[in-house]
């Protein structure tokens, strides 16, 4: 990589890590906000979804935003809303004002996406790789950000907690504003196609590129997307709930190193969750650089086929044993993030250059947008049927999504 590439690199992994400590440090404290509220799976499901479909739902304007006023600018917006709803969620008195913070916070984090991969598609010459460290960044950040939460709520209350983590987003923003790079070195070297086009300036425009981009296969690859997006949102909601269940663990008593600490019940779960969200920062590093080595399409058909087979093992595993559910725990954490790098190339692969924010706007739409409603899913299901209900149901997302990744294949055969 050039000096640009690093730069640009570098930015998003601070970016899409703060995203990401954020989004998943909710549902760890969805299990605090159900006991101190009252509420049941389906009410806190609603709450929360409400707040992850803003984190989609914004995405589209802020994909023509950036193809118009370039990923800078509002990477760094992204980065200050961020701060800014966690310091309001610290101060609420009840679930509307968390549900208001929550909101906020899926306004800002919406811009991130549309921003940083069209950053990344344009701008970095070695793409498979940019997305490959882009994903790990961001996968440190769902690890982590549940993991430090876990460990800050073993010390204080959950309203401070939130009003700390909320420093990091400031620091990075400093950080995003100075960072200078060349956005679009990428097109420029290669004579992208319609690389100096304008952006978007107009209803009609938007509408016209809009019908532009969904000739030929970028409809088919946002539909796997989206599968993406809700087998992603369903499973990993109420997963640490779930952990809790399944484990069957009531609190045990550790001694190491001379010191003895009480594992409490739910605080197990935690660290169990975060530990396998770990895993997925090899998942991203392996789909983004099996995306420089294969064809898109066969990683589509490949991984989200082993999401379905996962997601039908789970259940099973569970009642087998601790061993048994950790090891298919670890398969999903890894292949739900393989998937992700896989088909953000995807996306680059069958847009223009000009229209990449929008592409991606289009995308993080249906992931997040569309995406939350596996929220809303997860937490139904959960209250009125069982969790084998949920899994076969996230098991027919990813039988679609590997589907339409072998449809994929075929039409480019015929090509």
């Amino acid at each position: 990589m050039n000096h640009n590439d690093r730069s640009i690199v570098g930015l998003v992994m601070v970016a899409h890590a703060m995203v990401h400590t954020y989004e998943l440090s909710v549902p760890i404290l969805l299990l605090i906000w159900m006991v101190e509220f009252g509420v049941n799976e389906a009410t806190i499901s609603l709450v929360v979804s409400a707040g992850f479909a803003l984190f989609g739902l914004g995405a589209l304007p802020s994909g023509v935003l950036v193809d118009r006023f370039g990923s800078g600018p509002l990477i760094t917006a992204c980065l200050l809303g961020m701060g800014g709803s966690f310091l309001l969620l610290g101060l609420a008195p009840n679930l509307l004002v968390v549900a208001a913070a929550l909101l906020v916070w899926g306004i800002a984090a919406s811009v991130y996406h549309p921003s940083g991969l069209a950053l990344i598609s344009r701008g970095v010459t070695e793409r498979g790789s940019a997305f490959a460290y882009h994903g790990m960044a961001g996968n440190l950040g769902i690890a982590l950000g549940p993991l430090i939460t876990s460990l800050l709520l073993l010390v204080y209350d959950w309203r401070i907690v939130v009003g700390l983590l909320a420093i990091p987003a400031g620091i990075a923003a400093l950080y995003a504003a100075r960072v200078n790079v060349d956005e679009r070195a990428a097109v420029s070297a290669d004579g992208g196609e319609n690389a100096d086009s304008e952006p978007i300036s107009s209803l009609a425009e938007f509408v016209s590129e809009s019908r532009a981009l969904f000739v030929g296969g970028f409809a088919l690859v946002l539909t796997v997307a989206m599968m993406s997006g809700l087998y992603y949102r369903g499973s990993l909601t109420f997963l640490p709930a779930l952990i809790t269940e399944f484990l069957g663990f009531d609190g045990a008593t550790v001694t190491l190193a001379g010191f003895t600490f009480d594992i409490a019940r739910d605080e197990l779960s935690r660290y169990v969750y975060s530990g396998l969200l770990m895993v997925g920062v090899i998942g991203q590093y392996t789909g983004g650089k099996l995306t420089d080595r294969f064809p898109v399409e066969y990683g589509i058909m490949f991984g989200f086929g082993a999401l379905a087979l996962i997601a039908l093992l789970i259940v099973p595993a569970a009642s087998a044993g601790v061993i048994p559910f950790l090891l298919i725990g670890v398969a999903l954490g890894f292949t739900l993030f393989l998937v992700q790098p896989i088909y953000q190339a995807s996306i680059a692969e069958y847009t223009p250059a000009a229209a990449r924010g929008l592409s991606y706007g289009y995308t993080y739409l249906f992931v997040f947008g569309v995406g939350a409603i596996g929220g809303v899913i997860a937490g139904t299901l959960l209250t009125y049927f069982s969790p084998m209900v949920l899994f076969t149901v996230l098991a027919g997302f990813g039988a679609i999504g590997s589907t339409l990744g072998f449809v994929l294949i075929r039409r480019s055969q015929d090509v």
